[in-house]
């Protein structure tokens, strides 16, 4: 083989190279990137949450439901699932001890602002969301009062959420 063949082969291999990772980097455009304000941690939605059933903000005005995005990343989704899931167990916790009070209707908004982000592929999520929304330690259903007030918050969450 001639030299200069040898050398274009490398050349060749090299810029296909860069052309997939160009590609690869370019075509997903954010698709799989919820905004920064969803990674804060679960005090942040906590803290967000306590103006529900009014419209819920996190930093930036990021409404919860932007947190679900199509195409999301899996490590990011993990991360922001983590302290969702964290988020709603806070709330249960005390929407158990007052079943109509506030950690009621914002649990709710959680899960409505959730179920209106949601697409396929945060249906694990979602499913693990209300496991913990509606965990009881005696098992059965919550009181009428957290159903009346879950309600609520879920209906504004999944409005404005």
């Amino acid at each position: 083989m001639p030299a200069g063949r040898l050398r274009l082969r490398p050349l060749a291999a090299l810029g296909a190279i860069s052309t997939l990772l160009a590609a690869a980097g370019c075509g997903s455009k954010g698709k799989d990137l919820a905004p920064v304000a969803c990674l804060a941690g679960n005090q942040a939605y906590l803290e967000a949450l306590a103006v529900a059933p009014g419209p819920v903000r996190l930093a930036g005005g990021v409404p919860i439901s932007d947190c679900l995005v199509p195409e999301q990343n899996a490590g990011q989704l993990a991360n922001v699932g983590h302290e969702l899931v964290i988020a709603a167990s806070k709330l249960n916790v005390q929407a158990r001890r007052d079943p109509g009070g506030p950690a009621s209707l914002q649990l709710g908004y959680l899960i409505g602002a959730i179920a209106r982000g949601a697409d396929p592929i945060h249906a694990e999520l979602v499913r693990r969301l209300n496991a913990a929304a509606q965990f009881s330690q005696r098992g059965g259903a919550l009181p009428a009062g957290f159903q009346r007030a879950f309600g609520r918050g879920y209906a504004a969450g999944h409005a404005t959420g």
